[in-house]
């Protein structure tokens, strides 16, 4: 590994990589293990309605973890804070103590990167408890929706 992390280039978190596709790939094995011996059946097909829901649930899902202000207390320990970055947002860097740290920081602030986890949890939660998980993309929509809203809203102002 240190001859490939050393030709790839070491300053990146090869291993905390690794861990966090193993972890992921653990996650989605457990869930799939618990929906069988549960004998929770997958649907055939999900509905466009669902689709757009949960797409639009976890771009803001993804915005709401990685950016906000109100959640860098999540990411704190992996990040430290930069500046402002628009509408109750922040730049924040990674802090790279280890891999693990490093590969976790730069998985908590980056919105294209926590969406996988986002819409893995958002669609096995339409597998497992539909009712809940529309609630909450509802929800999430809603936020989003409202997110557009103001920002038209300032933009007409000025």
């Amino acid at each position: 590994m240190s001859r490939i992390r050393q030709e790839y280039g070491e300053s990146r978190p090869l291993p905390g990589y690794l861990l966090a596709m193993g972890t992921y790939a653990a996650v989605v094995g457990a869930v799939a293990a618990v929906g069988r011996r549960s004998g929770t059946r997958l649907p055939e097909r999900f509905s466009l309605a669902d689709t757009a829901l949960v797409s639009v649930a976890t771009h803001k899902l993804s915005r709401l973890l990685t950016k906000e202000a109100v959640t860098s207390p999540l990411r704190a320990p992996f990040t430290r804070y930069e500046e402002p970055a628009g509408h109750a947002e922040l730049k924040e860097s990674v802090r790279a103590h280890n891999a693990a740290q490093h590969a976790i920081g730069e998985l908590l602030t980056c919105p294209f990167c926590i969406a996988v986890w986002a819409a893995s949890g958002m669609t096995a939660g339409l597998v497992f408890a539909p009712r809940l998980t529309r609630l909450v993309s509802t929800a999430l929509t809603a936020v989003a929706a409202s997110d557009v809203l103001n920002l038209v809203y300032d933009k007409l102002k000025s």
